[in-house]
């Protein structure tokens, strides 16, 4: 005795079939740019600068440190769209590979921040107690230093190299996004299924990775994108004061220490540019997570 087996027609897929994942990704990505027109700006100057990092080597018409001095504050022209300092080294160059830099410790020190913060907000709500009040003591007494002050502390100590840096401006980061991360998990932790949890036997690890990190997550990405911008300025503030990435690396801080007073009224486009691109960096983080909170955020989602 046979068994026909049904035939299966198999329908060709045509060129132009999106499937169903990609098509809600796109969908949710068209939503977000209607309902946040600020936000998706902000993005577009982020994705600007991050393609001006990543591809200075081939986008940058010059090298950023060699240096023409029969052309020195050069005004802007065909030969140099943003002119040149009073070394001769073109400004557009520069700008592009600062924004490399920019990147660097912008995103290594707000990493580094807010995912200590995520370990540390996390952990002091769930086991409370002593460990709760002695970690909360001790952000309490980085958070009464002021971040520059602070960051210029540890730079006057260990040095002005790059990691230096990274870390003068990751410690001041860390007490904020710890104090957020906390006041959220405290009320995850009275929720019953955290209860139940326990109740089924379940360890520490795993309550914490699977129930209560998860419900953060939402203010975890709010404090990541606008620490990126608070780092790019803090890098920017003590290049400028001296601290910061040194000669020959190209840092808009950097650019701005080198001709801001001296070539303002002869050559004020050695400042203008760098100042400009730190501007609307900053700008563009900070309205992406502004847009990004109000799209996480249930309380104004609906507004």
């Amino acid at each position: 005795m046979t068994i026909a087996t049904p035939e299966i027609a198999y329908v060709p897929l045509s060129a132009d079939y999106v499937p169903e994942s990609q098509r809600s990704l796109l969908r949710r990505a068209l939503i977000f740019c209607r309902r946040q027109p600020l936000g998706t700006f902000g993005m577009v100057l982020v994705v600007i600068m991050a393609i001006a990092g990543l591809c200075a080597g081939w986008i940058a018409p010059y090298s950023p440190t060699a240096n023409d001095f029969s052309a020195m504050t050069e005004p802007p022209s065909w030969a140099h769209w943003l002119g040149t300092d009073q070394f001769g080294r073109d400004l557009l160059s520069r700008i592009i590979f600062g924004a490399r830099t920019a990147l660097i410790v912008g995103f290594s020190c707000a990493i580094i921040a807010s995912f200590t913060g995520l370990v540390l907000g996390v952990g002091s709500a769930y086991f409370g107690g002593r460990l709760d009040l002695c970690l909360q003591g001790v952000l309490d007494v980085v958070m009464g230093f002021p971040g520059l002050i602070l960051a210029l502390g540890v730079v006057a100590i260990f040095g002005t190299a790059v990691h230096n840096v990274i870390v003068a401006i990751t410690i001041p980061l860390i007490p904020r996004c710890a104090r957020v991360v906390r006041s959220s998990a405290l009320a995850i932790r009275e929720v019953p299924y955290i209860d139940a949890a326990r109740a089924c036997g379940f360890g520490h690890t795993r309550i914490i990775l699977r129930h209560m990190v998860p419900n953060v997550m939402a203010p975890f990405l709010i404090l990541l994108t606008a620490f990126v911008g608070q780092a790019i300025l803090a890098e920017a503030s003590l290049s400028y004061l001296g601290l910061g990435v040194q000669e020959p690396t190209p840092a808009w801080g950097l650019m701005l220490q080198g001709g801001a007073e001296e070539y303002a009224s002869t050559a004020p486009w050695i400042a203008v540019f760098p100042g400009l691109a730190i501007a609307l960096t900053v700008f563009g983080f900070s309205l992406f997570g502004d847009a990004l909170r109000d799209t996480l955020d249930p309380k104004l989602r609906d507004r």
